[in-house]
């Protein structure tokens, strides 16, 4: 009956051709578009998986589905450029095909996300059997950082084996399949040597792409300073960024409480700090004294996994709130999530509302904080250490819209609900 009734509006009864109505209409929700400079009320119409229009109002004569999200905010669908998804059943092989990573859409779609990042799991070795198992049969758009160890993110002495750590295979890699590779990946190498940093940024040179390093540790540490101002380029990615490990240098000098000067030097450079929550990465003492100094980070994301989703972590809406609840405004944390990661791994077709582009959307809500007397109406966030604060708002996704068709609808807001059978795999 659907298809019916498009085949009448498109041909129309005279024969002619009509303009084709919009399959959604989104309407009176905050639309928040960093990319585009729009922060307010507006409409925006989907049509044949691509953002059609925006605008104060839209005509809903016609569209397929209409989307009440009056009193919710209307945002890109979320971008996390850092999680681990290559899931198996290869039990000592931790993230890579192991049981350490997540499925993708089991995570994605109920937090607001679109698109995803998987940071290093596979290398040049395993990418294909990655791409085979999880990518191409994901919902979630799904990318990958290759890790410069040739057999990937297998935990133990794999990480550590300087010798598969090939530039120029990982290169020819990202080359082959440069519609799901946007970058190189450095993690977990433990000691004080250089050369793995060295090849990783060697293969993000030859296959032009940015570079995300996570330094493992080493006694004495390696020095940021070095790493920010020689060893990497501008666009290359330091996620962990508000970690303190003894084994890692922090960007925050802790007695003062002041962000390193070469830390903003090296921001003005063009270096890109991603949060990369994770279980251990992420330190209250490092985050909220940046953020009092001015310094916000250039991309949240989650490096979510078995390990962090259930601890202080949890999701891409929780670390969020968390820096709303620092300070962050939602505009702020909105274009950390959406634009600027897009431009981090170098797809700007992404992370916007732009017309004509793909529709991905977020439709959130704010949870406020009511603060009667019987009610605190406060919400608690708490680091690894056990460090926690509170806060007023936190972010909750009503529903996510993939590539123009609705894959999840927490309330019914779309009339009609339409319940897609996905096919069986």
């Amino acid at each position: 009956m659907q298809k019916l009734f498009l085949f009448l509006t498109v041909i129309g009864l005279n024969g002619s051709l009509l303009a084709q109505p919009f399959s959604i209409v989104i309407k009176g929700g905050h639309v928040i578009d960093p990319k585009n400079n729009i922060d307010a009320i507006m409409d925006v119409a989907i049509s044949d998986g691509k953002i059609a229009q925006v605008a104060k109002s839209i005509d809903t004569k016609g569209a397929l589905q209409v989307v009440d999200a009056k009193g919710l905010y209307v945002t890109p669908g979320l971008i996390d450029i850092h999680t681990h998804v290559f899931f198996g059943t290869n039990l000592d092989q931790t993230y890579s095909n192991g049981p350490n990573a997540l499925p993708p859409d089991g995570f994605t779609f109920r937090n607001g996300v679109t698109t995803i990042v998987d940071a290093g799991c596979s290398g040049w070795r395993d990418f294909e059997t990655f791409k085979k198992q999880t990518i191409d049969r994901s919902q979630t758009r799904v990318l990958a950082l290759l890790n410069i160890v040739g057999k990937g993110m297998r935990g133990g002495d794999i990480e550590q084996n300087v010798a598969d750590m090939d530039a120029q295979q990982t290169a020819d890699m990202a080359r082959k399949y440069p519609a799901q590779v946007v970058g190189v990946k450095l993690a977990h190498f433990n000691g004080y040597n250089w050369t793995p940093t060295e090849r990783a940024v060697e293969a993000g040179k030859l296959a032009n792409v940015p570079v995300m390093i996570d330094f493992g540790g080493s006694e004495p540490v390696l020095p940021l300073e070095e790493l920010f101002l020689k060893k990497l380029r501008p666009g290359d990615i330091y996620t962990h960024c508000f970690g303190q490990l003894k084994t890692r240098e922090a960007i925050v000098d802790v007695p003062s409480g002041q962000v390193k000067p070469f830390v903003l030097e090296a921001h003005k450079r063009g270096i890109r700090f991603d949060v990369g929550y994770g279980g251990i990465s992420f330190a209250f003492s490092q985050a909220i004294p940046a953020l009092k100094n001015g310094f916000v980070p250039t991309s949240i994301s989650t490096d979510i996994h078995t390990g962090s989703m259930n601890n202080a972590m949890k999701d891409m809406l929780n670390v969020m709130s968390k820096f709303m609840a620092m300070g962050m405004s939602l505009n702020q944390v909105i274009r950390a999530s959406t634009w600027q990661p897009a431009q981090a791994i170098r797809r700007p077709e992404l992370g916007s509302l732009s017309v004509g582009s793909e529709a991905d959307v977020a439709i959130l809500n704010l949870h406020e904080g009511k603060f009667e007397v019987r009610d605190t109406g406060v919400f608690g966030f708490f680091d690894y250490t056990g460090y926690k604060i509170e806060g007023r708002q936190k972010l909750g996704c009503e529903m996510t819209i993939r590539n123009g068709r609705i894959v999840y609808d927490l309330n019914g807001i779309a009339n009609p609900v339409v319940v897609t059978q996905q096919p069986r795999s």
